[in-house]
Order: structure tokens, then sequence, then C-alpha cells
């Protein structure tokens, strides 16, 4: 059995998805119709940049999305493949509105407006270099957990990211992470500042969680067998009211992404399908477990090559 999913922040790049944009007049439609839902040519920002304002949290969140549908698209009706068939549909953070969309409970129009939206809602839920982030290497949940909570009186960092074995990301105020770096230092456990904006998925994005939960009572949210794997629960959910009081939680809480794949496995997948720019996920997802196949889909190559595997 097989799962589609969808990549998040950091994974874009200027000029991202133009072999699609080059060959598939559905792509080129999709991307003219972005332009008039937002009402800017984020199309020209994704296909020539400039970097510096693709990298903005407001424009990375909508441009993912629209490279991801965009393919997705192209291989469901350019090549007539069928991901329907799949067993779950997940996203990482953002890309848990690109599975929602592409799975069908959301409509394409509603979801880029509502990424805009969550972008903005997150870029400004604090002062710019009020908050910060930290991805941790080679350590474990347990460690960095029993490493907060001893740390708890001196100052508060949450796991924002849980994202493989020997990858976490921390979130929390400048001063906050600046203690962690001390702490991790004297525990010999490598990390690295993230190059970001805003402390993302942790209590310091509490203004953005208000905006969501005003934006997401606006939605219309169909009901689809499709099961999702939800960011905050790590569990299938198939309720259109679960999955928005999910949505709105997901904006403070942990990404629970490794747990997300081991539930999966659990659950007899065997074969995950990533779909929009990089590879990121795939590269988790064998940080995890080696054994499953993993297609990541971002040319039109690939999705020549995902044509003659056997989907089940």
């Amino acid at each position: 059995m097989f799962s589609v999913i969808f990549p998040g922040q950091g994974s874009q790049v200027v000029g991202m998805g133009k072999e699609f944009f080059d060959k598939f007049s559905i792509v080129k439609n999709l991307f003219r119709d972005a332009d008039e839902i937002l009402n800017f040519p984020i199309s020209k920002m994704i296909l020539e940049g400039p970097k510096e304002e693709l990298d903005l949290t407001v424009n990375t969140q909508p441009a993912i999305f629209l490279v991801s549908y965009s393919i997705f698209s192209v291989i469901k009706d350019e090549f007539n493949i069928n991901l329907k068939k799949a067993k779950y549909y997940a996203g990482h953070s953002l890309g848990e509105y690109s599975a929602l969309s592409c799975a069908g409970y959301l409509s394409f129009s509603d979801t880029l407006k509502t990424l805009r939206t969550r972008g903005d809602a997150m870029q400004h839920a604090v002062p710019k270099g009020h908050g910060g982030m930290l991805v941790v290497l080679g350590s474990n949940i347990k460690t960095i957990e029993k490493l907060l909570n001893d740390n708890r009186q001196k100052f508060h960092v949450q796991i924002a990211n849980d994202n493989s074995e020997g990858q976490l990301v921390l979130s929390g105020k400048v001063e906050d992470i600046n203690n962690m770096i001390l702490v991790l230092k004297e525990n010999s456990i490598k990390n690295m500042r993230l190059p970001v904006s805003a402390p993302f998925h942790c209590n310091l994005m509490k203004n953005a969680t208000a905006i969501m939960n005003e934006e997401l009572k606006k939605l219309k949210f169909k009901n689809m067998e499709i099961k999702l794997i939800s960011n905050v629960t790590a569990e299938p959910i198939s309720s259109s009211d679960e999955i928005k009081k999910l949505l709105i939680k997901q904006v403070e809480t942990r990404v629970r992404w490794r747990e997300s794949v081991i539930n999966m496995i659990k659950n007899d997948i065997n074969h995950f399908i990533e779909i929009g720019p990089g590879k990121v996920l795939s590269g988790l997802i064998k940080r995890i477990n080696k054994d499953v196949k993993i297609n990541t889909i971002n040319s039109v190559q690939d999705i020549i090559d995902l044509n003659y595997e056997k989907l089940d």
C-alpha cells in the first residue's frame, strides 16, 4: 500500500515547477489562476525570483502549494495515474494543506488564499528578530525532552518538528534559544540555527492561531474517504470538523512527522510518493525506515518512472 506526501517550507527554490509550466497548459492555467486569486504575480516570483521574496513565509507557503498541486494535476490529468488509491495523504506543516486539497477536501482557490493568510499570520505573530529556531542533529527526542524539562525554570523552548531519528527542530524566543544552544554544547549535541524570521510551531504563534481560527471557520471542507494523517496527532483523520480543529491547533503545536511515518508503516504502508519541490521528506523517511520504497516526483521523468510502478 502507498501514501502520498507533500513537502513544507524549506523546499522552495526559484524555478521550481518550471519544467511542468513549460510543457503543460494545465500548469500554465493554474499559475495564471493563482496570480488572479492572490492578486499579485506569484507565478513570476516562483519562476524568476528574487529568492529573497520567495523565501518570505507569506509567499513561500502558497508558492510550494501551487507547485505541489500543479505536479499532482499533471500526474492525474496528463498521465492518468490514479493516486486516489492511496491509503493515506499526509504533508509536513503547510504540506498538510497540499494534502487536503489534492485529496479533495479543500478547493484549490480556498487553499491558496488560506496559505497566503497563514503565511502572513505566522510571519507577523511576533516582532522580527524576537524568535528563532534551531535544528538539533544526532540526538533523540527523549534526550531533548529531558534537557528541556530539566531547564524549564531557566528558559522556555519547544520542540517544533520531530522530523526523523536524529533530527529535531526547536522554537522559542531568541534569548531562550541562545540558552538552549549552551545546554546542547555542554552535552556535546550538534545544533545549528535556522535562517527563519519567526519561531514556528510554538506558543509564540498565539496571534497566528487566532487569525487561522477565524479564517478556517469560513471554509467549506468536503467529506472524503481518503484519510489524512494529522501533524498534531500523527493519526488518521477524515472528519472535516476534526480536520479544522487540528489545523488551528497545528500552528502552535509540534509537527509529529517521525511518528506519522512510523504509524503509516505500522498500518501496512510500504511505499511513499512525495509530490512537490525538493526531496526533504524522502530523506527524512530514509532515516526513519530504510526498507520502504520512495518515489520523489518533481520532474516529468519522475512521473514516467512512476507510471511503470505497480501502485496498490
